[in-house]
């Protein structure tokens, strides 16, 4: 429908929050609207409360009972359901601005070339009070979605306004986490184009309960690995280079990530992390190959927790410590970071075991 804005919100054991939810949505300047309510395989009294606002605003909101099956599955049972122009990915936790909708869809009307609009989130408490704003690096203008997705999802699912011809070109919401990075890393695949709408136009609660994507490290380590290589390849075809400071970065992220697969004996994934870091670098490293070669002899699980000391001895790191470093590395710039206070043969042997990373000629 034309101009119809399809708000879906995942729904699992949130009786006490959804009303609030579903107001904020209600509550827009801006129609037509609708909200598809999917409720997923709730044990509490979450889907009774849904059918009563099913029934209190019949033309507005519908509700889908579904299996338990994540917010993932969820989202896309949802999307299958979507009627709208415009679709707004929402959080039955969050709050929506009331402006949301009119700033976003008059942006994206203004400007047929962009896929996405967004605008600031801010970081609330319980109560309302605001923690951060803007949260994540929403404040930030962005042309794309790309190199940044490479180090965090630097916005919230309830941030963008997305046109509902690039959802269909996306296709389905995966089944695993973390299932909205990888939505938004297949839409910086196909060149999704932003507009900034530089306005507080949602908000990110923070509250004492349990939120539906929240998982535990050793839950969510599997599938990081599973998500890093397409996370990769969605960088490629967007574009990204291999001496991006963004890219460099995610070679690190997959060598900590290799490391911690070896440590649980996930050899298979260790190995295979390896060389998609490898490859994310442009070819692999010194580092890199004597790692490999010392984990083939020794074992990977011993090696791995080897470099895990050496890496807290050199001063070198991994993961989501190294964007820095990364950009004062990337040509052109030259500033140097902190240098390690260990001795040098130990930064030198220690660092390139914890980082699969050596000073190349170029940097």
């Amino acid at each position: 429908m034309t101009g119809l804005v399809t708000t879906i919100i995942p729904v699992y054991n949130r009786e006490n929050l959804i009303g609030e939810a579903v107001r904020s949505v209600l509550e827009q300047t801006y129609r037509p609207i609708e909200i598809i309510l999917v409720d997923d395989g709730s044990t509490d009294g979450t889907l009774a409360q849904l059918r009563r606002l099913e029934q209190e605003f019949p033309d507005e909101i519908r509700v889908v009972s579904r299996q338990n099956g994540g917010p993932g599955a969820a989202r896309e049972t949802g999307r299958q359901k979507a009627r709208g122009q415009f679709v707004q990915y929402f959080d039955s936790d969050d709050l929506l601005m009331p402006r949301k909708f009119e700033v976003q869809v008059a942006a994206l009307l203004a400007h047929p070339e962009c896929d996405i609009a967004y605008g600031r989130s801010s970081l609330i408490d319980q109560d309302g009070n605001t923690l951060r704003e803007p949260s994540k690096w929403t404040g930030r203008k962005m042309d794309a979605l790309f190199p940044a997705l490479l180090v965090d999802r630097w916005w919230h699912t309830h941030t963008p306004l997305y046109r509902r011809s690039l959802c269909d070109k996306i296709g389905p919401w995966p089944d695993k986490r973390p299932e909205d990075w990888d939505y938004d890393a297949r839409a910086g695949a196909l060149g999704a184009r932003l507009i900034f709408c530089d306005e507080v136009l949602s908000c990110q609660r923070r509250h004492d309960g349990h939120r539906v994507t929240a998982w535990s490290f050793e839950q969510y380590l599997p599938q990081e690995a599973w998500f890093l290589p397409r996370l990769y390849d969605c960088a490629v075809k967007a574009g990204v280079p291999a001496d991006a400071p963004e890219m460099r970065h995610f070679v690190r992220w997959a060598f900590l990530l290799s490391r911690r697969m070896a440590e649980r004996n996930q050899t298979r994934l260790a190995e295979e992390l390896l060389k998609l870091a490898g490859r994310a670098g442009g070819g692999p490293t010194t580092g890199m190959l004597l790692y490999r070669w010392l984990s083939r002899v020794f074992g990977w699980r011993t090696v791995a927790r080897f470099a895990k000391r050496g890496r807290r001895l050199s001063g070198r790191f991994s993961g989501t410590e190294t964007l820095a470093s990364s950009q004062a590395k990337s040509p052109g710039n030259e500033t140097q970071g902190h240098a390690p206070v260990s001795p040098n043969w130990l930064k030198r042997f220690f660092g390139v075991m914890a980082t699969g990373t050596k000073d190349r000629k170029t940097e």
